[in-house]
C-alpha cells in the first residue's frame, strides 16, 4: 500500500481555520492515485484533523493548489 506525505504549501487562514506553510501528515492508502483527490480527499482530511485538530476542507485547502503531495513508497 503506498505511503503519501501531504504538506501545506502555504499559510492560509479561512473560515476561521489557519494553517501554516510547512503542515504536514502522512496518509496511507488503499490506490495508487493521488489521496487527494480520490474518495473526496477523506483520508487527508482525517488526517490533518487527528494530527493538527484543523478542518482542512472548511479553510477551503482541500486542493493541489494548497497541497504538496509527495509518494514516500
Amino acid at each position: 500500500m503506498p505511503l503519501f506525505r501531504i504538506t501545506v504549501k502555504q499559510s492560509k487562514v479561512s473560515n476561521g481555520v489557519r494553517l501554516e506553510k510547512g503542515m504536514s501528515v502522512d496518509v496511507v492508502s488503499n490506490s495508487f492515485s493521488n489521496p487527494v483527490s480520490t474518495n473526496g480527499g477523506q483520508p487527508v482530511i482525517d488526517a490533518f484533523n487527528r494530527i493538527y485538530g484543523v478542518d482542512i476542507k472548511k479553510a477551503g485547502a482541500l486542493s493541489m493548489v494548497y497541497l504538496d503531495v509527495e509518494n514516500l513508497k
